[in-house]
């Protein structure tokens, strides 16, 4: 099976929306988008993620941070990888004002509270998803050497990951792939909304 790595285009939003929703629940009834939207409809709600991947502020969601894998020629799989620097929470935040959601600071945070103090030196990985059916198959091994073969040429070394506590599947592949667990915090309004502890900080020396 050929897999292919390529940088995201704005035509790749309905797919980057799709896996950007099946992270965020990872399990879940609801995460974080279906708590900020506020949108029972699930094709309605995928259609505001799509638009929250164009806007004009850059947020970690924006399209350009994501690299798509293709099996023969259907999309398969995505990793998400952004700088805080750039991509901060305020970047997010405007990006969702962009979209017509004021006030959206309350329903950021259990997100925030539950949040770690990053190094702004090294690179975030989000949203690594890949579709059933090409699960074992070397997609997110692929995706992951591609963004650290980008991320060694803009010279960074460290890679991090934000994993929900509890979140099995994710947890071992992070391992798999060589990162460790690095810090761990548990946030009770976290665990009041989403039924999740909090959340484990994964960082990887590269």
């Amino acid at each position: 099976m050929s897999i292919k790595i390529r940088k995201a285009t704005v035509g790749d939003a309905p797919f980057l929306a799709q896996m950007m929703l099946q992270s965020s629940r990872a399990g879940k009834r609801n995460g974080i988008f279906d708590f900020l939207f506020h949108e029972s409809d699930e094709v309605k709600l995928l259609a505001k993620m799509q638009l929250l991947t164009q806007t004009k502020v850059k947020s970690y969601c924006h399209f350009s941070n994501f690299l798509v894998a293709e099996v023969d020629g259907k999309s398969v799989g995505t990793l998400c990888s952004y700088e805080p620097r750039i991509s901060t929470k305020e970047a997010f935040v405007d990006a969702l004002s962009e979209l017509g959601y004021e006030d959206v600071m309350d329903s950021l945070k259990p997100l925030y509270e539950c949040d770690f103090d990053l190094n702004k030196r090294t690179l975030m990985f989000d949203f690594m998803e890949e579709l059933d059916g090409f699960i074992d198959v070397g997609v997110l091994k692929a995706l992951m050497q591609k963004s650290l073969l980008t991320a060694r040429l803009k010279g960074y070394r460290i890679a991090q990951s934000i994993v929900e506590i509890g979140s099995l599947d994710t947890i071992m592949y992070y391992k798999k792939l060589g990162f460790k667990e690095l810090e761990h915090k548990e946030c009770e309004l976290y665990k009041e909304k989403f039924g999740r502890a909090g959340f484990i900080l994964f960082s990887m020396d590269f």
